[in-house]
């Protein structure tokens, strides 16, 4: 099968320790991974979009002018505490914004990533 003409087909981020950042999505989002030799880990549509991780000592953060992913939740809060309880740290505490509500959080090795909402708190 063919991939859609001119649609946004794979992302691939920074890692500084590969082993963690696997851990950390496996266990916060279910996420499996394929890894590619020591350098190089792909996950799959399960995690809403083909990508990868690779091998580097930097990492993607908004202050660096990186594009931002950004996750989508039904329950802010729970996601907020998931994302904690398996050792992201939250950089950016949640906030309201034109059309719902979102937090910032950094993974292990420090790439930044973003989760929305548009409901409520409960």
């Amino acid at each position: 099968m063919s991939s859609p003409h001119e649609l946004i087909n794979y992302v691939e981020i920074p890692a500084k320790d590969l082993a963690a950042t696997k851990a950390f999505f496996e266990a916060c989002f279910n996420w499996k991974f394929t890894d590619y030799g020591p350098e190089y880990t792909a996950f799959d549509k399960a995690a809403g979009l083909d990508g990868g991780f690779y091998q580097s000592e930097k990492s993607s953060t908004t202050v660096n002018g990186a594009a931002l992913v950004v996750f989508h939740s039904n329950d802010l809060e729970a996601t907020q505490a998931k994302v904690q309880a398996c050792g992201g740290q939250v950089v950016q505490e949640i906030f309201a914004f034109p059309g719902g509500r979102r937090f910032h959080f950094t993974e292990p090795s420090g790439n930044e990533f973003a989760v929305w909402s548009d409901k409520e708190p409960v």
